[in-house]
């Protein structure tokens, strides 16, 4: 009995997982690849969310406005945008093995050429333009990592559980933001009420990068790293023509990069403001005696009676809700194996709708509490809409991989964005943003099935005025 279009894409869409995550189709396993990519998601983590400190720290040490301390963001992922084709071009020639080797060689070079930067004699202006070239740098790598790691999860296993790989993988990128945030505190923010104004300490952490990463190019240059491509899952094309359809006809994948796109503006903006939040007196509420008691004396203040956080605390605090982000993505990879990852996704959305509103109406305690909590629910957006925008795409899931990367230009324009709005409006305001971007892609979650379904019909059945 042949399968209708509807019922092949029901069984794609909602299939249980048949044997291990990470079985080959030869009986063998996946399963020491599949850790070791993991550590480039940790790694890229770590670097993304030192991000966060750096943000705050340029404000007090070169005197930028939150809008101008969001290039920092901005700078970053722009460097995803420009760099991410070129990236999924050198993996198209050279492999993934090349591909992952040339990422963590760039990565070395952007984090050793901190220790020049910090000691620049020269007007703030200038030493912010130059700090903003060595992230643009340092994350060139990055993209070079994340163009190629993302899809090969997908394909390190069976195909019906490629979202569980991917997510589970983008768990250890989880880690990796608990970690950078604490160092950022340790190294870069105060543990006083004064702030730090120097920018003399800002290479120690790129350098023990630097160093950890030279280990891993040892370690990957020998490592077992197969090259491997995503299956076909649309009908056989009636003609010749229909062989290889542009990536702009399917639907599914370009309103997946549309979603990415706002979901990595939300996603950065929330994380690049948080600091700002909970060390503003206007949004973060004087701390409770008996929670005083328990702090040591870096983490509190005392002025005009009251007690407040520094910006250690605050950068630990920071850790803290990256640790929610982290369960988050541990505890969706479990759930996405049995409930269906658009639907998850469409649901998780519509709950960070809702933490928005929250944020919005500035309730204290509440809002607070409904920042750290958004960071559950932003856990598997990232993940999750990787794997379903390029699922199906066969020979050009390396190409859509790096479109899909080109959708981080959100992350580089959220932080700006929100920056802009708390300058001249507040920070309650901000969030407004994040809630729209939240609406978009719950709408994504709960259509792409259908899009996906039509997506994998030869064009030659669809219907009139309905291709593109």
């Amino acid at each position: 009995m042949t399968m209708t279009v509807a019922e092949k894409t029901s069984v794609l869409t909602n299939a249980k997982p048949r044997g291990g995550m990470f079985r080959a189709p030869g009986g063998g396993s996946y399963a020491v690849t599949f850790v070791l990519v993991c550590s480039l998601f940790l790694l890229w983590g770590l670097c993304n969310t030192l991000l966060d400190d750096l943000n705050k720290h340029f404000q007090n040490s070169l005197h930028v406005t939150k809008a101008q301390s969001g290039l920092v963001q901005g700078i970053w992922y722009l460097a995803y945008f420009v760099m991410a084709f070129p990236a999924g071009w050198v993996a198209k020639r050279t492999g993934y093995r090349g591909g992952i080797l040339a990422g963590l060689g760039i990565v070395i070079v952007g984090s050793l050429l901190f220790i020049p930067a910090g000691r620049v004699d020269a007007p703030q202006s200038v030493h912010f333009a130059i700090f903003l070239t060595v992230l643009f740098v340092l994350a060139t790598g990055l993209v070079f990592l994340e163009t190629i790691a993302n899809p090969y999860t997908t394909v390190l296993g069976p195909t019906e559980t490629s979202v569980s790989r991917i997510n589970l993988a983008q768990s250890c990128n989880g880690v990796g933001s608990i970690i950078g945030p604490f160092i950022g505190a340790t190294f870069i923010l105060s543990q006083t009420a004064a702030v730090n104004t120097s920018n003399a300490s800002l290479y120690l952490p790129y350098l023990v990068i630097a160093g950890v990463v030279a280990v891993m190019m040892i370690i990957f240059a020998f490592a077992p790293i197969p090259e491997l491509n995503a299956p076909e899952e649309a009908k056989n094309p009636r003609t010749p023509a229909e062989h290889v359809r542009p990536l702009g006809h399917e639907r599914h994948y370009v309103w997946g990069v549309v979603s990415q796109f706002f979901y990595c503006a939300a996603q950065t903006g929330i994380f690049s403001i948080f600091i700002n939040y909970v060390r503003d007196d206007r949004h973060m509420p004087p701390l409770p005696l008996w929670l005083t008691k328990q702090l040591p004396d870096t983490m509190k203040y005392l002025e005009g009676g009251s007690w407040h956080i520094t910006e250690y605390a605050a950068g630990v605090m920071l850790s803290g809700a990256f640790i929610f982000f982290t369960v988050g993505r541990f505890s969706g990879s479990a759930i996405l194996r049995y409930f269906s990852p658009h639907r998850t996704l469409g649901f998780y959305a519509l709950i960070n709708v809702v933490l928005m509103v929250l944020l919005f109406l500035n309730l204290g305690w509440l809002s607070v509490a409904s920042l750290v909590l958004s960071f559950f629910f932003m856990s598997i957006m990232y993940p999750t809409h990787f794997a379903l925008a390029i699922r199906g795409l066969g020979g050009r899931t390396k190409f859509g991989a790096a479109g899909m990367v080109t959708a981080i230009l959100g992350s580089g324009l959220g932080p700006i964005s929100m920056g802009w709005i708390a300058d001249h409006y507040g920070m309650a305001d901000g969030f407004l943003l994040p809630l729209a971007c939240f609406s978009f892609i719950a709408c994504y979650g709960f259509a792409w099935s259908s899009l996906f379904a039509r997506d994998m019909e030869p064009e030659s059945d669809r219907a009139p005025g309905r291709t593109h």
